[in-house]
């Protein structure tokens, strides 16, 4: 399935809007073939097809304020600032806060040419090509740990950032909650008696995964990292923890597998223990009980989803990716729920 599709309605705007304030910016001067990216159920992402160049535009969802997820100006202000000590993040170009252009700050940077792979790959990937994705995708989280995180030193909201996610999502879940999902008082409640000390504070990209991740296969690399919508500083195992949420291992049960969304499951893929450990290998890390993050990182990611079910509940949006939204999250607070039992 492609990647692309044509622009929603509900999502459309003024294109020529658009290209006569990035003229200011660029110099092509004709108007750009515009097309949605299908991934990205949070920002919505388009790209800007001109005859020599290709753009990524991204804004919030129509009628979002700007909260931190959907932040336009937070987003452009990570990558300028990470670009000359982390070449993975995509160049921006310019950031517009004039609102009567497209209703809301947007941004625009380059493309980064390469594959992006989702829930299943092609079949004529090999054996050495899933060694290569696994290797840089663990690799490339622990050189993000390390970026000297003073280049982002207004994120850095000081000690204490595990208290403050455990507090921050769960207000956020309580806020969000349906009649139709768990309450998940158990997982929060316990994640509130059992948090740890933060064991660290750098740089984290809070949505490590394969699909926001840009490969070259034939020269064996990661070339980009895209979604920085959620980085900040903060504790490293709280954002590894993150990450392995998404992670299906090939033995999982049925229900967790049918929410795997990357190809986590395939031989050559470290099962999460081995990410885990090579992670911490890589990073010079210590960690002796890893379920805390591990449980943080379920709850954290059904919160994500069960905000977007609530907007498709009440209607702000149409988008058929979101429609099984609501057992995602009944799956994850159990998942979470099971591991604390």
């Amino acid at each position: 399935m492609s990647e692309l599709t044509p622009v929603r309605a509900e999502d459309s705007f003024d294109i020529a809007k658009v290209h006569n304030w990035l003229s200011k910016y660029i110099s092509e001067s004709e108007l750009p073939k515009v097309e949605q990216f299908r991934s990205g159920a949070s920002n919505l992402t388009y790209l800007l097809t001109y005859p020599d160049r290709e753009l990524v535009l991204r804004r919030p969802p129509v009628g979002t304020k700007a909260i931190s997820a959907h932040d336009m100006k937070r987003e452009f202000l990570i990558q300028s600032r990470l670009k000359p000590g982390y070449d993975l993040v995509p160049k921006v170009i310019a950031l517009c806060e004039d609102h009567e252009v497209l209703g809301s700050d947007f941004y625009v940077m380059e493309r980064i040419k390469g594959e992006i792979f989702r829930r299943d790959v092609p079949e004529s990937l090999t054996r050495e090509d899933i060694s290569i994705m696994a290797t840089s995708l663990v690799s490339g989280l622990a050189q993000l740990h390390s970026v000297d995180s003073s280049v982002l030193q207004e994120l850095n909201k000081g000690s204490g950032y595990v208290t403050r996610q455990v507090e921050g999502w769960s207000k956020r879940y309580r806020n969000a909650l349906t009649d139709d999902v768990p309450d998940g008082e158990v997982v929060m409640n316990w994640l509130a008696e059992n948090k740890p000390e933060d064991v660290d504070s750098c740089i984290i990209h809070g949505d490590w995964r394969i699909d926001n991740m840009v490969f070259d296969l034939g020269q064996k690399k990661l070339v980009g990292v895209l979604d920085w919508e959620l980085a900040t500083v903060g504790d490293p195992l709280m954002d590894l923890g993150s990450a392995l949420a998404y992670w299906v291992d090939r033995d999982d049960d049925p229900e967790f597998a049918s929410l795997r969304r990357q190809p986590s499951h395939l031989e050559g893929m470290p099962t999460r223990n081995e990410f885990i450990k090579k992670y911490l290998e890589l990073s010079g890390r210590s960690c002796d009980d890893f379920t805390f993050y591990e449980v943080f990182g379920l709850f954290r990611l059904s919160v994500i989803i069960q905000q977007i079910w609530a907007r498709y509940r009440a209607g702000q949006t149409s988008n058929p990716a979101f429609k099984g939204f609501g057992v995602g999250v009944k799956i994850l607070i159990n998942r979470a729920q099971g591991l604390i039992a």
